[in-house]
């Protein structure tokens, strides 16, 4: 079936450019890319993106989709709607469920279900050791075999450092890309927040933010001496940021992602102790939130996530240190993701390099990109359109967003997937 996108603002993160124009979708593959927003061509279908933007769907590493073992918070079904109705057109999901996907039997098992419940692309990581208890290293090479496209324990820190010495010198004989988790597990053992003034006002047990810097020079230092390939999966404080420049002045393989949480909120939304703000790391200080979206912005941080973590309402309804710690972010990311936007750190095709491209030049995908033969995993949105967040309105069964009752810009109008319309408004 061939579709006709035009009158489109087309935001190509590749070449940095965001024109009016039109794009023909032919096999689930894009095939001509036009300058002219009404082309007079032949097509099955024709969609009028009334001058709203076309981007490559985002690609979202680090969702939680909690089958096996707590499918009533989130399962493949659910999740791939709202991940339709967000504009993300692949997922690549995490690995701390219960049992952990440690391995190939239940990353198949997983794959299975991916394939055949959720509308949009799933492709899996694994636990780097076995059950995350960072005491015995997973079956990397067969884990590869069977689909995982990485290795990561997740939250469970690995504090053997000739531990995950051995697991990050057998993934680079296998080049294949690490997750780590930048967070001291000792010093942020029982923190619901950040040091400072605020977290001794609310009597909350807090960590340093130097946890984070900690862990993160501790890794880039066996980073160094293994050559592997290693992504951070969400740094948050702007004191781990030099560090990171550091590390890749010296051309170590190694990139770092950011949370759109961290990036749109701060610590002072848990004055009143709202468990739906309670996230992991917890919400830092307003200039380290300022701090990473110049970062994202001159591509120090490379790549925004959603770090979608179901909880259901009785986890959360508990009081603040006692209560579950994440959020949901699959329908929430890309409106967020416009309040940078909005607030002029950066232009919408560097942002869709966070959101779409680098994530898909690190894991090796075709997909992120404007380009003829790329596959036709597109979004339209209208990044104006306001609203205001009604958590029972989304298609997770977990409703634990700290964006409801907020007046938010940003509305997804058609999703695609390899050219099949998965989702529209």
């Amino acid at each position: 079936m061939t579709i006709l996108l035009k009158n489109a603002r087309i935001i190509d993160p590749e070449q940095g450019t965001d024109t009016l124009g039109a794009i023909l979708i032919d096999d689930g593959k894009i095939s001509k890319i036009m300058d002219i927003p009404n082309p007079v061509i032949g097509a099955k279908r024709t969609v009028d993106c009334g001058g709203k933007c076309l981007a490559p769907g985002i690609i979202d590493i680090g969702v939680k989709v909690c089958e096996p073992g707590e499918r009533h918070k989130e399962s493949f079904s659910s999740a791939g709607a709202a991940a339709a109705a967000g504009g993300i057109t692949t997922m690549v999901i995490r690995p701390d469920t219960s049992p952990a996907i440690d391995s190939p039997e239940t990353l198949e098992f997983v794959y299975r279900r991916a394939v055949s419940d959720s509308r949009v692309n799933v492709l899996p990581m694994a636990a780097l050791t076995k059950n995350r208890e960072g005491r015995e290293m997973a079956e990397i090479g067969f884990l590869q075999d069977t689909g995982a496209v990485a290795f990561t324990d997740c939250d469970h820190v690995i504090t053997d450092n000739k531990i995950f010495a051995r697991c990050l010198t057998y993934a680079n004989s296998q080049n294949a890309l690490v997750l780590s988790h930048s967070q001291d597990p000792n010093l942020s053992k029982g923190a619901v927040a950040t040091s400072g003034a605020l977290a001794t006002k609310l009597g909350l047990p807090a960590v340093s933010v130097m946890a984070e810097r900690l862990q993160l020079q501790r890794d880039m230092t066996l980073v160094e001496m293994t050559g592997a390939r290693l992504h951070i999966d969400q740094l948050s404080t702007a004191v781990s940021l030099p560090i990171l420049k550091r590390a890749k002045d010296k051309g170590l393989r190694v990139t770092a992602g950011a949370s759109i949480h961290h990036l749109t909120l701060n610590e002072f939304d848990i004055e009143g102790y709202p468990t739906f703000f309670k996230i992991k790391p917890p919400l830092r200080s307003e200039d380290d939130r300022i701090a990473l979206a110049e970062a994202v912005a001159s591509g120090l941080i490379d790549i925004i996530s959603s770090m979608h973590t179901p909880q259901d309402a009785e986890s959360k309804r508990l009081p603040f240190e006692g209560a579950a710690s994440g959020a949901i972010a699959l329908e929430t990311l890309l409106p967020a993701a416009m309040q940078l936007i909005h607030g002029e750190y950066m232009d919408l095709p560097i942002l869709w390099k966070a959101l779409s491209l680098n994530p898909a030049n690190l894991l090796g995908l075709e997909a992120g990109r404007i380009a003829i033969g790329a596959p036709a995993d597109l979004v339209v949105f209208d990044p104006d359109k306001p609203f205001v967040m009604d958590r029972t309105q989304l298609k997770s069964k977990s409703k634990n967003t700290p964006f409801d009752g907020r007046r938010m810009q940003g509305k997804v109008l058609h999703t695609f997937v390899a050219g099949q319309e998965v989702y529209t408004a």
